[in-house]
């Protein structure tokens, strides 16, 4: 199915996927975005949850003044978000710059973010500091490489709390040692449709690594996407938990190409067919679409996409609607504080403008 994608009506760059939804880099088509986050803790201070208000605004302050000295490898703006509303906190947490815990944090707490949303570094989260780095596709090397930088730097700045014994000292006892989380965000639409999802779980977690949703812990698997990342930082360096981590997620990559050939074939192509076409014509004339419902069908046109059931749509398209379909990213473009009801109607109507369907 062949058609003309029509103009959005003209959004602000700041409607633009950052770097962990670019669509680019190795394996694009089924690995959304590597991630590297370090999890960091200042001597002299109580772990997060413990702080006073007044020893909450006194790290906050040191902190942010000696990150904004000269020399960083990254050129990062620091946003408070003590004076942030909700729909704008609902928006940081919709790009990954951050948590749903530091979002509802009452704490004074910040994060730091470059201009291409690939470094975002929160403040006062469960840790004093978690420093994350994003690369679109399957790019372990590069995205260790950037944060390893990143953090030589920080530790040049800030006295970290080291134990010789431990490591880096932490909040959870799970993230004590390196503090290294290496996650990669996976889409897996065949072997969701395959029911085969369940194993390729089970292969993770038997070498002890975590399989999450779409916002990480906690969180469930919308629109077939899944965050596979370590689980082990202590007694681990950080070479053997990379090599954990593409040892699972490169078996996994290859098994949902392997399905999305079977699925391909035979009798089951017709199914497939139906099953993206049927997702299509949701999106071309449902009047109320639900975040969920959104998901899944944008899921089954980005996996028509990439295997060539379907053209005319474009790959980055898809990848804003992904975007724009999250209720706060919704109101924020519509510039409408929306009931749930209101979201579903304006959901429908305003993805069928990005994509270019009928009215």
């Amino acid at each position: 199915m062949s058609r003309q994608r029509r103009s959005d009506g003209g959004g602000t760059p700041n409607f633009q996927p950052g770097a962990w939804l670019a669509g680019t880099g190795p394996e694009s088509d089924i690995a959304i975005c590597t991630r590297a986050r370090l999890a960091r803790n200042l001597q002299g201070f109580p772990f997060s949850p413990r702080l006073n208000e007044d020893e909450s605004e006194r790290l906050y302050g040191y902190i942010v003044e000696r990150m904004q000295q000269q020399g960083l490898p990254e050129r990062l703006h620091v946003l408070d978000l003590e004076p942030i509303e909700d729909l704008e906190r609902s928006m940081l947490v919709e790009r990954h710059l951050i948590s749903r815990e530091l979002a509802a944090s009452q704490r004074h707490t910040g994060v730091a973010v470059d201009a291409d949303e690939a470094v975002a570094i929160m403040i006062n989260e469960e840790d004093h500091l978690r420093v994350q780095v994003f690369g679109s596709g399957l790019q372990p090397d590069d995205v260790w490489r950037r944060i390893e930088q990143l953090d030589d730097a920080l530790m040049q700045r800030l006295p970290m709390a080291w134990s010789e014994e431990f490591g880096f000292l932490t909040s959870c006892p799970t993230n004590t040692g390196t503090g290294l989380r290496l996650s990669v965000m996976l889409h897996l639409p065949g072997l969701v449709w395959a029911e085969e999802i369940d194993k390729a779980t089970n292969v993770a977690q038997k070498i002890h690594l975590a399989v999450r949703g779409l916002y990480g812990e906690g969180s469930r698997a919308l629109g077939d996407f899944y965050q596979v990342s370590n689980q082990i930082t202590l007694g681990r360096d950080e070479t053997q938990i990379r090599e954990d981590v593409m040892l699972a997620v490169s078996r996994i990559v290859q098994w949902e190409r392997d399905v999305r050939d079977a699925l391909l074939r035979a009798k089951a192509r017709v199914r497939t067919l139906d099953r993206v076409h049927r997702a299509l014509g949701t999106l071309e004339r449902a009047q109320i679409l639900t975040s969920e419902e959104a998901l899944g069908c944008l899921s089954a046109l980005r996996f028509g996409v990439h295997t060539g059931l379907v053209d005319g749509f474009d790959a980055d398209a898809i990848n804003r609607a992904l975007l724009l379909s999250q209720p706060a990213h919704l109101q924020r473009y519509t510039r409408q504080v929306l009931s749930p009801e209101e979201r579903d109607q304006r959901r429908a109507q305003l993805l069928r403008e990005l994509l270019g369907c009928a009215p």
